[in-house]
C-alpha cells in the first residue's frame, strides 16, 4: 500500500471548531478540500465507513463554522458519516485508532467528546434525541441551537416520522437537516433552488409571511384560499416541501450540499431566526463525493477495507472459507428452489444479510422494506397467515428494535415466521452498538419459540432447512459475522431434529455444553484439560429452546463438573439449563455447574478474538473456569470432611 502525505495547511491550524469560525468563506472551501483528502488518507489506513463521510464534508465544515458547537448541539444520525466531524473536533491525532481496541469508536459516542452530544449506531434516532434536547433547553431557559442531521435512508424508519409529528406540534425551535444523497440537482434548477432557499430562509421573508398571514386572515375565505394556493405553488416550484410543511416544519430547500455559497447563507439565516418552531433544511449530497475507485460499489463505498490511497483498490485477504452470510444465502436459495412459498425480507440490508443473492434469483419473492424492522416483522407475520414461509433476515442488534412485534404479532399468534439472525455475538470493529448480545435471551423467553445457534456453517445449512420445515410456530437461528471454519457443507441438507443436540467428544469428569460457534474453543479447552488428566466431554446443544433435556440429564449425571458456554448475555441458554437442573433435582449429588456468558457490560470495539478473550469465552477462559471450579470443589470437600471429624 502506498502512503501519501496530504498537504493540509488550513486543516493543520484547526484544533477545534473555534478555529473554523475564524475562517473566511473562501478559506472554508479550501478547508473542505483538505478535509476530504485527509478523510480518504486516514480511512485508507483504517478501513471503515467512507462514502457517507465524504458526502457531508462541506456540510460538516459549514455547520461548525455557523453554529457555536459544542454549546449548540449537533446530532449526527447513525454516526457513520461523522469521521470528518471527528477530525475537526480535536480527534484528528487519534483517527488512526478508529474502530480498534482502545481507539476511537466508529460512530458518535458521548464519552468520547463533548462534540458528540448523543451516541449513535442505529439509524433514525436523531430527531427524537434533538427534540428532547430542544425541549430541555426551553425548560431551562437556554438559548443554544439544536441541529439534527439525518439521511434520506434513515427517513424511511417510522421513528423519524414519530419524532417529526411530535416536533411539529411542539413550540420549540429545532433544526433538522435532511441529507438527501439519493438524488441530484441539475445546475440550472440548483441555482434557482439556492436563490429561493436563501429568500425563503431570510428574516425579511419570514416576517413578511407572518404579517401577510395575519392580514389575509381578515379577508373573505375565497381570497384566503387563493392566497394560500399561490404561495403553495411558489414554494413548490423548486421544492418538494409540502409534506414537511403539513407536519408542522418550515421547509427550506433543496440546496446543493457541496456548494458552500449555497449552504452558508441558508444556515446563517436559520440560525438568526428566533421563531419557536421546527425547521427542515433539505440538503442534496453525493455519497462518496470526490472519491473514484475502479471497484464498482452499489452502496457508494458505505464501508471499505483498507485501500491504496493512490489506486483506490481495497486490500482484501483471500477468504479461507465462505462467510456465514453467504452460506445462509445459498442455503435459502436451495430451499426456495424446492418451495415456492418461501419469501425473504430484509430491512435495508440486502448485501449485509446476503439477500441480494436471493433477490437476484427470486426478485418477485424478495422484499427490502427499508429501515423499518418493526414493519418487516409484522409484514412477515401477515405473509405467514396466508400460508407463505417468510424468512426475516435481520442483524441481531437491529431485531431488538422490533421486539414488540416479535412478541405481539408473531409469538402470541404462533405464526411460523423464520428469523435469520446475522451478526450474532461480538462483531469486532463496530463495537457494542452492533453486537448481537441479547437475542438468545429475548427470544428464548418467549413461549413456543424455536431458537437455534449454529456451531459451524454446515449446521447453519441444516438450520435453514429445519426452519423451512417448521410450520406451526416461530423459529430463529443465529450465526456470527465473518468466515466459517471451512467444513464440508451438506449437498442435500436434512432438517435437524427439533430440540436435539449431539455429543462431539466423550469424556468422564468434565462436561462442556456449547451453544453456537464457541464449540471450536470448547474442543481446544477439552484437549488442554485432557492433558491435565481431566477427561472432558464436549456437547453441541444446537437448541436454546426447546432444550435437549435428555442430553442435559446425561451430562449432569455422568460428570462432576458441567459448564455451559454461549455468545450471549445473562438470561439465555445457561439460565434455561440451570432452571431445568434445579427443577429436576439434578444438583443434589454435588454436581458443580457454571454458565459462561458475556459479561454484564458493553464491550468496546476490538478484534472479535480480543473481545471474546476479554469476555473469558475462549479456550483459556474455559480451562481457567473448570480448574477454578474443581479447586473450589476440592476445598469444599476437605472442609466438609474436617467438619464431620470435628463432630
Amino acid at each position: 500500500m502506498q502512503w501519501v502525505m496530504t498537504h493540509t495547511p488550513l486543516l493543520d491550524k484547526v484544533k477545534s471548531p473555534k478555529d473554523i469560525r475564524k475562517l473566511s468563506d473562501e478559506e472554508l472551501k479550501q478547508l473542505s478540500s483538505e478535509l476530504r483528502e485527509e478523510t480518504i488518507r486516514l480511512v485508507s489506513s483504517t478501513g471503515g465507513h467512507l462514502g457517507a463521510g465524504l458526502g457531508v464534508v462541506e456540510l460538516t465544515v459549514a455547520l461548525h463554522h455557523v453554529f457555536n458547537t459544542p454549546k449548540d448541539k449537533l446530532i449526527w444520525d447513525v454516526g457513520h458519516q461523522a469521521y470528518p466531524h471527528k477530525i475537526l473536533t480535536g480527534r484528528r491525532d487519534r483517527m488512526l485508532t478508529l474502530r480498534q481496541k482502545n481507539g476511537l469508536a466508529g460512530f458518535t459516542k458521548r464519552s468520547e467528546s463533548a462534540y458528540d452530544p448523543f451516541g449513535a449506531g442505529h439509524s433514525s434516532t436523531s430527531i427524537s434525541a434533538a427534540l428532547g434536547m430542544a425541549v430541555a433547553r426551553d425548560l431551562a431557559g437556554g438559548d443554544n441551537e439544536v441541529i439534527a442531521v439525518i439521511g434520506d435512508g434513515a427517513m424511511s424508519a417510522g421513528m423519524a416520522y414519530e419524532a417529526m409529528n411530535n416536533a411539529g406540534s411542539t413550540p420549540s425551535k429545532l433544526i433538522v437537516i435532511l441529507n438527501d444523497n439519493d438524488m441530484s440537482i441539475a445546475p440550472p434548477v440548483g441555482a434557482m433552488s439556492a436563490y429561493l432557499s436563501r429568500l425563503i430562509s431570510s428574516k425579511s421573508y419570514l416576517s413578511i409571511r407572518n404579517v401577510a398571514k395575519k392580514a389575509v386572515s381578515k379577508l373573505p375565505e375565497k381570497i384566503v384560499n387563493a392566497t394560500r394556493k399561490a404561495e403553495h405553488y411558489a414554494r413548490n416550484f423548486a421544492t418538494d416541501g409540502n409534506f414537511f410543511e403539513e407536519m408542522g416544519f418550515y421547509y427550506v430547500g433543496p440546496i446543493d450540499g457541496h456548494n458552500l455559497d449555497h449552504l452558508l447563507p441558508v444556515l446563517r439565516n436559520i440560525k438568526n431566526e428566533h421563531d419557536r418552531r421546527p425547521v427542515l433544511i433539505h440538503v442534496v449530497t453525493e455519497k462518496g463525493h470526490g472519491f473514484v475507485s475502479p471497484e464498482a460499489s452499489n452502496e457508494k463505498y458505505h464501508a471499505v477495507q483498507k485501500f491504496d490511497v493512490v489506486t483506490k483498490v481495497q486490500q482484501k485477504a483471500p477468504a479461507k472459507a465462505p462467510s456465514y452470510t453467504s452460506v445462509f444465502a445459498d442455503a435459502l436459495i436451495h430451499e426456495a428452489e424446492k418451495d415456492k412459498k418461501i419469501v425473504a425480507i430484509t430491512a435495508a440490508m440486502p448485501s449485509g444479510t446476503g439477500l441480494d443473492k436471493f433477490a437476484a434469483r427470486f426478485p418477485e419473492r424478495s422484499f427490502d422494506v427499508g429501515i423499518a424492522e418493526q414493519h418487516a416483522v409484522t409484514f412477515a407475520a401477515g405473509l405467514a397467515t396466508e400460508g407463505y414461509k417468510p424468512f426475516c433476515a435481520i442483524y441481531s442488534t437491529f431485531l431488538q428494535r422490533a421486539y414488540d412485534q416479535v412478541v405481539h404479532d408473531v409469538a402470541i399468534q404462533s405464526l411460523p415466521v423464520r428469523f435469520a439472525i446475522d451478526r450474532a455475538g461480538l462483531v469486532g470493529a463496530d463495537g457494542p452498538t452492533h453486537a448481537g448480545s441479547f437475542d438468545i435471551t429475548y427470544l428464548a423467553t418467549l413461549p413456543n419459540f424455536v431458537v437455534m445457534a449454529a456451531a459451524d456453517e454446515a449446521e447453519l445449512v441444516q438450520m435453514v432447512a429445519a426452519s423451512a420445515a417448521i410450520d406451526d410456530c416461530p423459529s430463529a437461528f443465529r450465526y456470527p459475522r465473518g468466515e466459517g471454519y471451512g467444513v464440508e457443507l451438506p449437498k442435500n441438507p436434512k432438517p435437524l431434529k427439533i430440540g436435539k443436540g449431539r455429543i462431539v467428544k466423550k469424556g468422564r469428569k468434565v462436561a462442556i455444553l456449547s451453544l453456537g460457534t464457541r464449540l471450536q474453543e470448547s474442543l481446544k479447552a477439552a484437549e488442554i484439560l485432557d492433558g491435565k488428566g481431566l477427561s472432558t466431554t464436549v456437547a453441541d446443544a444446537r437448541f436454546a429452546k426447546p432444550l435437549d433435556t435428555a442430553l442435559i440429564t446425561q451430562l449432569a449425571k455422568q460428570h462432576d463438573v458441567l459448564v455451559t458456554i454461549e455468545e450471549g448475555s445473562i438470561g439465555g441458554f445457561g439460565s434455561h439449563v440451570l432452571q431445568y437442573l434445579t427443577d429436576n433435582d439434578l444438583l443434589k449429588d454435588g454436581l458443580k455447574v457454571k454458565s459462561l456468558i458475556l459479561p454484564d457490560q458493553f464491550i468496546d470495539q476490538a478484534s472479535p478474538a480480543d473481545m471474546y478473550k476479554e469476555a473469558g469465552l475462549d479456550a483459556e477462559g474455559l480451562v481457567n473456569t473448570v480448574l477454578g471450579m474443581l479447586e473450589k470443589r476440592k476445598t469444599s470437600s476437605v472442609a466438609t470432611l474436617a467438619h464431620r471429624k470435628k463432630k
